[in-house]
């Protein structure tokens, strides 16, 4: 069956739309990741169904990587199917990122930073997407030992390629950011975006600083896994529940849910009763009132979560000291 977007997704959908830095992009306060439940191992038609759901509600922003899945490379191949069965006519209201940084094949040229890791990576994805350019080009990590300059230098020449609009990083430190800044700057390319990890328990980014730069220097900031993998949700409060994330010990260990972080979560999640939000709306809302956020990344398992998620875009303010500061609970144990 053919797809139609809705009419009312702009109109009638109640999107925040915020500029990104001081550029011409708008993105919705909530953006869609791929990073979980878009991989080959999921069902396709569900995968249509969040998508479906997240453009017909405003949200025209969907984040991808190389190696999401799984396995790697599978998010940017259901991303291909779904640009050719459902979104090839609105392509020019989309704005699609993707990324190269970590493992993505085998031998010294399918990780870090290197520019023929960062180049053949872009190639690659834009085949697997059945796309001709990509709005959004990141780094996906730091490489340490790499030059600055030659992973810079790739991202500019990705956009005089014509293979990619805007070019943002993730994960940098303050000081590799501010070498980034200036290097793109100066090559007439700015730097649209960062992308971190800020949320209730992990706010280092604020910490750091890297917020405030952004913010002070016309770059966007996007903010992955504010849930910190479901653990900002309802279903951790009364332990691990069966088929969670946290049972197949991967990127969510159970030795991180301490007593501490369960008193943390219980004491969040009775503010949020208050303001009449799930503990999962109140998260993500946090973070949109952040100074300095443009998005927010989720990851939805189905259209029903999504709504939920978007609830968050019209949310109250927040008085930070009834929230209570609980970011050093995660790290201390994990």
């Amino acid at each position: 069956m053919d797809y139609l977007a809705a009419e009312t997704r702009y109109d009638e959908s109640g999107m925040d739309f915020r500029r990104c830095g001081r550029s011409g992009v708008l993105l919705p306060g909530v953006s869609l990741g791929f990073w979980h439940n878009f991989g080959g191992v999921d069902t396709y038609e569900k995968c249509r169904s969040i998508a479906h759901y997240a453009f017909d509600h405003g949200i025209t922003h969907f984040d991808l990587a190389n190696n999401y899945g799984p396995p790697y490379g599978s998010a940017e191949v259901t991303m291909g199917h779904m640009m050719d069965q459902d979104f090839r006519p609105y392509r020019d209201e989309l704005f699609i990122s993707t990324k190269a940084g970590y493992d993505m094949w085998p031998g010294p040229y399918g990780n870090w930073g290197s520019r023929k890791y960062m180049m053949a990576s872009l190639d690659q994805s834009l085949k697997r997407m059945h796309l001709e350019y990509v709005d959004l080009y990141y780094s996906h990590r730091y490489d340490p030992n790499t030059p600055l300059e030659e992973t810079l230098q790739a991202l500019v020449d990705v956009v005089r390629q014509g293979k990619a609009l805007y070019v943002g990083i993730s994960r940098w430190p303050l000081e590799a950011l501010k070498v980034a800044d200036k290097y793109l700057r100066e090559h007439d390319v700015p730097l649209l975006i960062y992308q971190g990890r800020i949320n209730l328990l992990d706010r280092a980014p604020v910490e750091d600083g890297i917020l405030d730069y952004c913010a002070a220097n016309g770059i966007g900031f996007i903010s992955f896994s504010p849930l910190a993998q479901g653990l900002l949700t309802d279903r951790y409060l009364n332990g691990i529940p069966e088929g969670s994330r946290m049972t197949r010990e991967h990127f969510l260990k159970s030795s991180s849910l301490t007593p501490q972080l369960v008193d943390y979560l219980k004491h969040l999640n009775g503010i949020a009763e208050k303001r009449g939000e799930s503990l999962a709306e109140m998260a993500l809302a946090w973070i949109l009132h952040l100074k300095g956020v443009t998005s927010v990344l989720v990851g939805a398992s189905s259209p029903e979560q999504l709504a939920k998620n978007l609830k968050s875009v019209h949310s109250e303010p927040f008085d930070d000291a009834e929230i209570g500061d609980g970011h050093n609970i995660l790290t201390q144990n994990t």
